[in-house]
């Protein structure tokens, strides 16, 4: 195999704020892996919460090089396996495997749900996220972008304020995320009040490691309960069972469509609702999470919808919601 590294900087069109930072400019590294004229491209973004750089993943990749390149690759799943046994953080797995999954659909010429054995003849349909900020602001991004599902950013001092206007103005569901910007009691409260206003359910409450305060959250709560910052790989998911009713899995963090793909079986054994998030990623990893979109429940898929300029062609997200997939094998990456 042939492998390329690059980072670029994705703008987005507006500053997105959560509980514990604002982002302007997303960094992403994007890895490729070719055979035979055949090349898969992969993606994880950077994140100051999980200590993810492009310096640090390009670092981490760079000293495997001469390995990966001599690698005799026969599937996705053998590679992630000695690359996991190398010892390399899941941020930069997830960008290698995201490339030998495209890589290994284009080989054989199918589109990885159907090489998995599923059909997207119906699908959830992706949420689009409202970034904290002024409720006039939250309101005007909001009206800007007409769309079914809303994720909506909390963790100020007047978040029930802010769903109250800005369900005036729209019948659309609504999906909430504190990122981990609540206290129990405080979760529990609002959550009574936030059902009254038409919101589907609650994600990540509460800090990760509270798992106390989620114990009691979980027999109180009005609204289902999403796990986001408290599963990040796959060990996490059977805790997850007894504190939410769902996980969020994001590709970035547990290293890929590899893990991704036990993690969801893994759930459905235990009742857990399935999402699949993104962290900001250009339509490189928004493509690859959407091959999984007929396994799951919920998607938060609008990464590439955020950006003021993309970098690549692929899956296609439509402004009536609908997801185009390419004709092409993998997950029909074509770096721009």
């Amino acid at each position: 195999m042939q492998l390329q590294l690059q980072t670029f900087d994705l703008p987005l069109t507006h500053s997105f704020r959560i509980s514990r930072e604002t982002t302007d400019i997303q960094e992403t590294l994007v890895a490729s892996l070719s055979i035979d004229g055949k090349t898969g491209y992969g993606e994880a973004t950077t994140n100051p919460y999980y200590k993810s750089s492009a310096a640090g993943m390009t670092a981490e990749i760079e000293a495997l090089r001469e390995a990966i390149e001599s690698f005799p690759f026969t599937s996705p799943e053998v590679f992630h396996q000695f690359l996991a046994a190398k010892g390399l953080g899941n941020f930069a797995l997830c960008a290698l495997d995201l490339a030998a999954h495209d890589l290994y659909g284009k080989v054989l010429g199918k589109p990885l749900y159907e090489i998995w054995g599923t059909k997207p003849d119906t699908y959830p349909t992706t949420n689009y996220t409202i970034g904290i900020d002024s409720i006039e602001r939250m309101l005007a991004k909001m009206q800007e972008m007409p769309w079914p599902v809303y994720k909506i950013k909390l963790g100020t001092e007047e978040d029930v304020a802010i769903v109250r206007e800005l369900r005036k103005h729209t019948d659309a569901v609504f999906r909430i995320d504190a990122n981990g910007a609540w206290n129990a009691r405080e979760t529990i409260e609002n959550s009574r009040i936030l059902k009254t206003l038409g919101v589907e359910f609650i994600e990540q409450p509460l800090p990760a490691a509270d798992w106390e305060g989620m114990e009691q959250v979980f027999q109180d709560s009005a609204l289902p309960l999403i796990a986001d910052e408290s599963c990040v790989v796959e060990t996490d998911v059977a805790r997850c069972q007894r504190y939410f009713h769902g996980i969020n899995i994001k590709l970035c963090k547990c290293g890929g469509l590899t893990p991704a793909l036990r993690m969801i079986q893994n759930a459905r054994k235990l009742g857990l609702k399935v999402m699949v998030g993104c962290m900001t990623e250009s339509t490189v990893g928004i493509s690859a999470v959407a091959q999984l979109l007929p396994q799951l429940d919920y998607v938060d898929m609008d990464g590439a919808m955020l950006l003021a300029r993309d970098i690549a062609d692929g899956v296609v997200i439509t402004r009536d919601a609908r997801v185009l997939f390419p004709s092409s094998g993998g997950s029909g990456i074509r770096l721009r």
